[in-house]
């Protein structure tokens, strides 16, 4: 299934408190389970004013259906074609 990386704009994102971070990633897996198992988040990166969310879906729709229903911005949804580290290298 392809891996999706969407950038969501939200100012003052790296402010957020512990708290903050929990609700709104039980607002996601509310959302994810009433869209049932196609659509998996994997991991979310957290910068100053902006959330990088890694998902796995059958297609950018369903991306963008997620953050829709959660109110979350997706201000960028880009499909992976290919994955990259330091034993790429080799």
């Amino acid at each position: 299934m392809p891996k999706f990386v969407i950038e969501r704009e939200i100012p003052g994102a790296g402010d957020l408190t512990k708290e903050d971070l929990q609700g709104i990633s039980q607002k996601s897996c509310g959302v994810l389970k009433e869209l049932g198992p196609s659509v998996q988040w994997l991991q979310s990166y957290v910068t100053q004013d902006k959330v990088y969310c890694v998902y796995i879906a059958p297609d950018k729709e369903a991306v963008l259906r997620h953050a829709q229903m959660g109110g979350f911005p997706a201000n960028s949804v880009s499909e992976v074609t290919a994955v990259m580290d330091p034993t790429t290298a080799e």
